[in-house]
């Protein structure tokens, strides 16, 4: 069965507030919720024991959630090695709307499921009516990505089954860049990237290498990622807004100077504007999660097989080389009727072998193996030992270890608040007058702070 498109922008579709990913097209915060008190007020969390049962001797029932699309097909395929694992288990694998029901069956308590697919920036808004999984994820915590479990922590406790790790990446036209004579293992550093962008652009005028986003909520998914990488976001540990700091600043000074010197190309993710500027030779750099992949998997036709990808730039010499760009984790519904047997399937699927290998491994529907994004796992993380294969519409580069040693990098994040996407409004749309050139820096983080204190931290 040849891979339909990759599911990854679809999986993305309705992660952080429907209205957005409506406008967007489809996109995926990176952060979790989880102000103190993010969990609500006074709430007590409900805690879940570990079975005690033997893999043999579990029984029972449990239906759980998860988006449709081709990772659905995917999950059902490892559920299958779940079932043979633990034979006496049943598991009903339903696709649904997540983000139109979930979060109105948590509350109303009705038809519950025992687990689901979540964003893991929904997670910590509705902890409250979640199990606190902080316990039986603990003798995994040494070995699961620190970013992946700061996104799933409210309070001090955990209460998503970490899942998938979103690196950035570099994204870039290995056949312009020799043309041009520049080194793609000489971009240290963003002003690198700027160096080299004018080196393109001086040997063909008609280029505006660096790509920039034209959605805003997007835009603003694609700043976090450039933030995360300095170890930063927009808010801190206590629900604090820090978009007026050095490191907002550096990339806002950054994207207006790429801007002012006619470096880029503003257009809308995978669409055909956008596309037709990939193929045409006039974007050469896409700064993106590693689920821009599926471009030169399924979209791009005329430079199939040009394209490479890297670990981002540094923001200062030595710095991290990747920030996280979306992800997903699971949930057990505090009032799940089987949450134990849910544990063991997500335990199964995030931390035993068979489990990951099945999911990112070549599977019927990836021949190749799952390559938009690594499991937050590092013993799944063997750069030695790729779960899926080079990807041809690369060059048959090896993805897998390029992400693998990008996503090491990664700093952890601080929680971020439940009115994230509604900030969209606000800093999403100031980003997306510097990149036409109507706003500047100072500008657009004014004007964005004082809006987010009014209107959503002052009111929440």
């Amino acid at each position: 069965m040849s891979p339909t498109p990759i599911g990854r922008r679809g999986f993305l579709k309705g992660g952080l507030g429907a209205a957005a990913l409506a406008a967007t097209g489809g996109a995926l915060a990176a952060c979790a919720p989880g102000a103190p008190g993010a969990g609500g007020a006074g709430a007590q969390p409900s805690k879940l024991a570990r079975p005690t049962a033997s893999a043999s001797s579990v029984k029972g029932e449990i239906t759980v959630w998860n988006r449709s699309g081709d990772l659905f097909k995917v999950f059902d395929a490892a559920i299958g090695r779940f079932r043979q694992a633990y034979p006496n288990v049943t598991v009903r694998h339903q696709a649904v709307d997540i983000d139109a029901k979930l979060a109105n069956t948590l509350i109303s308590g009705t038809d519950v499921p025992d687990g689901s697919f979540w964003d893991d920036a929904r997670i910590g808004g509705q902890a409250e009516h979640l199990y606190d999984l902080t316990d039986l994820i603990a003798p995994y915590r040494e070995r699961t990505s620190a970013y992946k479990l700061s996104v799933n922590t409210v309070g001090g406790r955990i209460y998503g089954v970490p899942w998938d790790l979103d690196p950035g990446l570099l994204w870039y036209r290995e056949d312009v860049l020799e043309s041009a004579g520049v080194d793609p293992a000489g971009l240290a550093t963003y002003d690198d990237l700027l160096t080299a962008a004018r080196t393109v652009k001086e040997k063909d005028p008609r280029t505006r290498p660096i790509h920039l986003e034209k959605t805003p909520f997007l835009s603003q998914l694609w700043l976090e990622m450039l933030a995360n990488q300095q170890g930063t976001s927009l808010t801190d540990a206590q629900g604090r807004l820090r978009l007026d700091s050095p490191e907002y600043r550096r990339i806002l000074t950054w994207v207006r100077s790429a801007v002012d010197d006619g470096l880029v190309t503003h257009a809308p993710y995978l669409e055909p504007a956008d596309i037709s500027a990939l193929d045409g030779g006039q974007q050469v750099f896409v700064p993106w999660a590693i689920w821009w992949s599926f471009a030169p998997q399924q979209l791009l036709k005329a430079t199939k097989g040009r394209w490479r990808a890297a670990p981002l730039p540094a923001w200062t010499p030595g710095g991290a080389r990747s920030g996280a760009m979306g992800g997903s984790s699971f949930v057990i519904p505090a009032k799940a009727r089987n949450p134990e047997l849910a544990w063991l399937l997500y335990e199964f699927l995030c931390f035993k072998e068979p489990g990951y290998t099945a999911v990112y491994g070549p599977n019927d529907v990836y021949p190749g193996g799952l390559s938009t994004s690594i499991p937050s796992y590092t013993p799944a993380l063997d750069p030695d030992k790729p779960l899926f294969r080079p990807i041809e519409a690369l060059g048959g580069q090896d993805l897998w270890k390029v992400a693998v040693e990008a996503a090491a990098t990664i700093p952890a994040a601080a929680p971020i608040p439940g009115w994230w996407a509604q900030s969209v409004d606000y800093l999403g749309d100031n980003l997306q007058r510097l990149m036409s050139g109507r706003m500047s820096p100072d500008q657009v983080i004014t004007e964005s702070v004082e809006k987010i204190q009014r209107n959503l931290i002052d009111r929440s």
